[in-house]
């Protein structure tokens, strides 16, 4: 009789994928901090280094995300850089929990109109700039074929 394989694991109970989203959102969180260290905000207005670092960021993944598609089937290495940038260093980098904060407290100090159009400005910018990411890693070139594999081990 042949061996008994287990079934692959699925990427969520993969301690080495685990780990690269782990070791990608601790750089991307380390990369935000610093752009918040570079664009200090003005507290009274505008939240500048989140709304920054979000639009940076949705571009970054519509990017990232259509480039790694327009490579054909995902690969090994193409999991791995997906999960280790888009999931963990872009997952850190940006931030959508601070954007709410930053709108409730531009609501607290009674600031509406602020509050409304850092919410609206967020949301649409993010959303042109991840459409222009995709655009742009759309023009990618598939890098040369080579080995693909028909279903990605776990």
């Amino acid at each position: 009789m042949g061996r008994v394989t287990a079934p692959p694991r699925p990427p969520h109970r993969d301690v080495r994928l685990l780990g690269l989203v782990a070791l990608g959102g601790a750089v991307g969180s380390a990369l935000r901090y610093a752009a918040a260290a570079a664009l200090p905000a003005d507290a009274s207005w505008w939240p500048w280094p989140t709304f920054a670092v979000n639009v940076v960021g949705a571009f970054a993944l519509g990017l990232l995300l259509e480039a790694a598609a327009v490579r054909g089937p995902e690969t090994v290495r193409l999991r791995r850089v997906r999960l280790f940038a888009g999931t963990g260093v872009l997952g850190g980098f940006t931030t959508y929990s601070s954007l709410a904060l930053e709108v409730h407290v531009l609501v607290m100090h009674q600031l509406w109109a602020g509050a409304a159009a850092y919410a609206a400005g967020s949301l649409v910018l993010g959303t042109v700039a991840a459409v222009l990411g995709i655009a742009v890693g759309r023009r990618t070139r598939p890098s040369t074929p080579g080995r693909r594999l028909s279903k990605v081990p776990r």
